[in-house]
């Protein structure tokens, strides 16, 4: 006589661990990536009012500000939030320095945000070009790009 079997056996139990598992090693990379993306938008966001004060300099003088004295703003360091360590200008180029409660693969990283304008046509407003993206066919970007994060880390905008 047979019995019926009920349940699962302990080979098909091990088998759906082994299913569940190799998902969750695919899925928590991209999950970290994705929290890391939503940190580095506090800088973006952050380095908001000193945009605005470069612009501002920008429409007055028809020159980058040199550094954050220039455009009345704290020094670096006092410029912070959560997830962002210092905000400084630099002949017009935000830099923003990663730290603080950041993930540790992004810590110490340098996101650059840099002006673009045309030549001689201080009235068309400035274009900002986040980290690795181009820069708009026609016009000029001001300082270097001095940011060392990796792309995967930055907003889609800031990465071609």
């Amino acid at each position: 006589m047979r019995s019926n079997q009920v349940g699962f056996t302990l080979i098909e139990l091990l088998i759906v661990i082994a299913i569940i598992s190799v998902l969750a090693t695919m899925a928590l990379p991209s999950f970290q990536d994705r929290i890391i993306r939503t940190q580095v938008q506090e800088g973006i966001k952050l380095s908001e009012f000193v945009r605005q004060s470069i612009s501002e300099y920008y429409r007055e003088h028809q020159a980058m500000p040199k550094d954050n004295a220039a455009v009345s703003l704290p020094q670096a360091d006092k410029i912070l939030g959560n997830y962002v360590e210092k905000v400084s200008v630099r002949n017009g180029v935000i830099d923003i320095v990663l730290g603080a409660r950041i993930n540790v693969n992004a810590k110490d990283k340098i996101l650059s945000i840099r002006p673009a304008i045309v030549k001689n046509e201080p009235q068309v407003p400035i274009a900002w070009i986040y980290g690795y993206a181009s820069v708009p066919k026609g016009m000029d970007v001001s300082g270097d790009n001095r940011s060392d994060i990796l792309s995967r880390f930055l907003p889609v905008n800031c990465r071609y």
